[in-house]
């Protein structure tokens, strides 16, 4: 395996003008900076259409886009809308903040705008992507529109007919709110068409992207909605047991997630068709896909629905390395990274040997009595090179927040451990980055918000909390010169610079 590096950096996350990262000119400027910057990665989050929380990993679909990264300039050139007329939208005021409330009422407002004026019914280009795309996207559009009727209620609390998809109510709907599915399915084409055209841009300059995907998809969703028996729900459709994980030292009530939980003998009847169907998407849209909780395919958690917590929960077998068989016969060997964090039973361990996926390592956990694992593993002198690297993820706190918050005796650790005792505590995150960037890992990946020093108001997300996540944005003067030029040398010092 080859020496490589890159940057994590949520497109949510990039400068813009309109309120949010999208695939607008400041993507196509970042992915130069990556590669002046001797990058061989860009590790997103997932790209899904967010819900209630805005969290990525909460998603009405797990094929659909999210229309908040449609880059409105585009939009201009095309002539359906104005500049003034985005100019004019109030997407609030601060350039390192996203504004979800607004951004829902006025991004809205403009792509609605530019649907009336585009003339997708002489569109070939629609036309085929709609028919190419109609095993998942004539789902998920009457789904939204739907949700749209029902005042965007959950589909568990729609009328009976249409939740539980009578035919005679499926038909009525899809006259009712045909323009409305035309809508979504408008959104759909446009996400498609531009993120299609900013990897190929990345991959033009050797850049390649590592997408991110739940393990689970979102109760609210168009996948359990349209596809009920490959979850566990009853006969009116309502879960039995949802998913989280158990209380740790991060959490001591554990974390409740609420998603439904895989009916894996319904899967295992398919061949595990609908698994291999979302892997080969993937790998569509992009380069590397990460699965996130990749332990859940060994053992879940399963919580009984409507507990407060998740301590009423228990431990189920999952599928294992039959899934993973199942997909490389479909698909051939694919490059996928092991979400493998948090406790690590011998099980778990050893389905990620037996995949053949390169697990992850996060220095934070090394030094961290907070974490349920074993530090040992976390350690930089024991990454084995079938590992991706990480100074943390979007879950953890940055590297500089982290430092100030574990214990004096825990500080002590890391200093011991660097052997470097004069570097001052503010710069001393560079020091960890390097140390990460000279383990044996072929791959290392670096949150942005590291890389630039950052504190906690930085932070992408705090597990178990609503309301202040995903909200970061990087300004554009952060992305310097001298950053760029000083990650090149470190990058290139350790062997994995990108020389495409």
């Amino acid at each position: 395996m080859q020496r490589s590096a890159g940057i994590l950096l949520p497109v949510s996350s990039l400068p813009s003008p309109y309120g949010i990262g999208c695939f607008s000119q400041e993507a196509y400027d970042f992915v130069d900076w990556l590669k002046e910057a001797g990058q061989t990665y860009w590790q997103i989050l997932p790209l899904g259409v967010t819900s209630y929380g805005d969290s990525p990993y909460q998603s009405f679909s797990a094929f659909a886009g999210n229309p908040y990264f449609i880059s409105l300039d585009a939009l201009v050139e095309e002539g359906v809308l104005t500049a003034a007329e985005c100019k004019k939208a109030n997407f609030g005021r601060k350039a390192d903040d996203i504004d979800y409330s607004r951004l829902y009422a006025e991004r809205g407002r403009l792509l609605r705008l530019a649907y009336s004026r585009s003339d997708i019914g002489h569109n070939e280009a629609f036309t085929a992507f709609c028919e190419k795309n109609k095993w998942w996207l004539d789902d998920f559009a009457l789904f939204m529109a739907v949700k749209g009727r029902f005042e965007g209620k959950p589909w568990i609390e729609w009328a009976e007919d249409i939740r539980l998809r009578w035919q005679p109510a499926m038909d009525y709907y899809r006259r009712e709110l045909y323009f409305e599915v035309e809508y979504h399915k408008y959104l759909q084409f446009k996400f498609d068409q531009q993120w299609r055209r900013l990897k190929a841009y990345a991959n033009s300059k050797g850049i390649r992207i590592i997408g991110d995907i739940p393990i689970y998809v979102a109760l609210d969703s168009a996948d359990a909605w349209a596809n009920p028996g490959l979850f566990q729900l009853d006969k009116d459709n309502i879960p039995t047991a949802v998913a989280g994980v158990p209380p740790d030292g991060f959490s001591p009530t554990g974390q409740l997630w609420g998603n439904p939980l895989y009916r894996w003998e319904a899967h295992r009847a398919t061949g595990y068709q609908w698994w291999i169907t979302r892997l080969w998407y993937c790998f569509e849209l992009y380069d590397v896909v990460r699965i996130d909780h990749f332990r859940g395919f060994d053992e879940y958690f399963s919580i009984p629905y409507g507990s407060e917590t998740a301590a009423p929960g228990h431990w189920e077998k999952g599928p294992g390395i039959e899934l993973f068989r199942a997909v490389e016969q479909a698909l051939g060997k694919r490059e996928i990274i092991a979400e493998d964090l948090g406790y690590m039973s011998d099980t778990v361990r050893q389905l990620v040997r037996d995949s053949g996926f390169p697990g992850m390592k996060v220095l934070e956990f090394a030094f961290d009595s907070r974490d349920t694992g074993s530090a040992s593993d976390y350690l930089p002198h024991n990454y084995p090179v079938n590992s991706v690297a990480y100074t943390g993820t979007h879950d953890n706190e940055t590297l500089v927040s982290w430092y100030q918050t574990i214990t004096g005796a825990e500080r002590a650790m890391v200093r011991d451990y660097l052997f470097d005792y004069a570097t001052p505590e503010e710069q001393l995150y560079k020091s960890m980055i390097a140390l990460i960037l000279r383990s044996a890992a072929a791959t290392c990946i670096i949150p942005m918000q590291d890389w630039l020093g950052l504190d906690n108001s930085a932070r992408i997300n705090q597990p178990s909390t609503v309301g202040q996540n995903w909200r970061w944005r990087l300004k554009k003067p952060q992305l310097t010169k001298k950053l760029q030029k000083e990650i090149c040398q470190l990058t290139t010092r350790y062997g994995r610079k990108n020389w495409a």
